[in-house]
């Protein structure tokens, strides 16, 4: 990990103390704050035009798919070149697809392929902007204050997970073109002020990549404990209890609160993950990492379990924010032991290999939802993620020893 060159801020706000990592925060935030507008605009227009949970789910297979097809690329490319310009063009590349969607929405659609397709390629940026992005963080900031740089990009996400999907709601309550249009716009804003951050240090590999280089990520990653059982638990857990993609269901037919109330549930897990995010800027978590994490995954079970029976809309609104401040303690400990652990050399690749796993849990965990509640029910779907996610904590205790009694974050111990 390189050291930057500026002069480091004091205490919570070290990592600000780096004006390059100050330009990636920002366009950190504009970047999800789009998503999230796409995501709830796509959402509410696919289940409008077809009224099938199902189609749901496909909504994040289609956008997960080419993160695993190309995983073995997208880690490597990262890792042999520049990071920055990666995360800065495939920004802009999301940005036409945003401003595609507005275009066919003006249009006017009649069929949810032309979506589908769009978000294939909008997946095939993703899935190289990952791996580059969550590994520039760590070319920016010393190893020092990058406990803090975690917290803090940590609570961009958060931030736009809040602004994003409420906004998203209100600006399709306006018009489809409004919102995709609005998401164009931040994700080119985005792009351009990733590009103007000065080229980081970055370390990599000379020598011709081979299928050894190719597949150092996945050999890494099996080869250390505490790695292979942060990035699976990751999997698992939201594989089994992610509910986002049966929300506008919940919205329409179970609360009936209409596009702005799918806003506020979208919002309501960033709500509680921010309130964490910026408590754990001033680094309180110093001792007993692994069990914190655990505990964590449990309570986000059990909470989400509980959202799934609810009827009222205060309660399932409130259970999805505790959800979400849960997830965010196991999130910071898992993203921190991942980076931290890991050499710089192989941080594209093994976060290559993470994003498949993150976009499985998510997009896979969308698609899980999706068909099971269009088998079984939403309510029996969601109920049985809960307690899925809280199973699955309790296993991992036991399959990886090594990652539960992790103690410290700011370095491997």
């Amino acid at each position: 990990m390189q050291p930057a060159s500026e002069s480091p801020a004091e205490g919570r706000f070290a990592a600000f103390g780096h004006a390059s990592f100050l330009r990636y925060w920002l366009a950190r935030f504009a970047t999800t704050f789009a998503t999230n507008v796409v995501s709830v605009a796509v959402g509410w227009q696919v289940y409008d035009l077809t009224r099938d949970p199902f189609d749901l789910g496909l909504v994040g297979l289609v956008q997960f798919f080419p993160a695993l097809a190309l995983v073995l690329v997208t880690g490597a490319v990262a890792d042999r070149y520049g990071r920055r310009t990666i995360m800065g063009v495939t920004s802009i590349v999301e940005a036409g697809c945003a401003a595609a969607l507005l275009y066919l929405s003006w249009r006017g659609l009649t069929s949810p392929l032309p979506i589908f397709a769009l978000l294939l390629v909008f997946g095939i940026a993703r899935a190289f902007f990952w791996p580059a992005s969550a590994s520039l963080v760590a070319n920016l900031v010393p190893e020092k204050d990058f406990a803090n740089a975690v917290a803090w990009n940590s609570s961009a996400w958060q931030t736009a997970s809040i602004v994003g999907p409420a906004a998203g709601g209100l600006l399709y309550g306006v018009s489809a073109e409004v919102a995709y249009g609005s998401a164009a716009a931040a994700m080119l804003a985005a792009g351009l002020l990733v590009l103007s951050i000065p080229r980081p240090a970055q370390r990599s590999s000379a020598q011709r990549a081979n299928w050894a280089d190719v597949l150092g990520g996945f050999n890494y990653i099996w080869r250390e404990k505490v790695v292979f059982g942060a990035i699976s638990l990751d999997l698992f857990v939201v594989l089994l209890g992610g509910v986002v993609a049966l929300l506008p269901v919940f919205a329409r037919d179970i609360l009936v609160l209409g596009p702005w109330g799918l806003g506020l549930l979208r919002a309501a897990p960033g709500v509680g993950a921010l309130i964490v995010a910026l408590w754990l800027s001033g680094g309180p978590i110093r001792d007993r990492a692994g069990y914190v994490m655990f505990v964590g995954v449990a309570l986000f079970g059990g909470f989400n379990f509980v959202f799934g029976l609810s009827t009222w809309a205060w309660l399932s609104i409130a259970m999805l924010a505790a959800a979400g401040a849960a997830d965010m303690v196991s999130v910071y400990i898992r993203e921190t032991l991942i980076q931290i652990w890991t050499p710089d050399e192989l941080r594209g690749r093994v976060n290559a290999v993470n994003m498949v796993f993150v976009g499985a849990s998510n997009e896979l965990g969308e698609f899980r939802a999706g068909t099971m509640a269009a088998f079984i029910g939403t309510v029996p779907a969601v109920v049985f993620g809960g307690v899925g996610a809280i199973a699955i904590a309790g296993l991992w205790i036991v399959l990886f020893p090594q990652l539960a009694g992790v103690r410290r974050l700011d370095k491997r111990i």
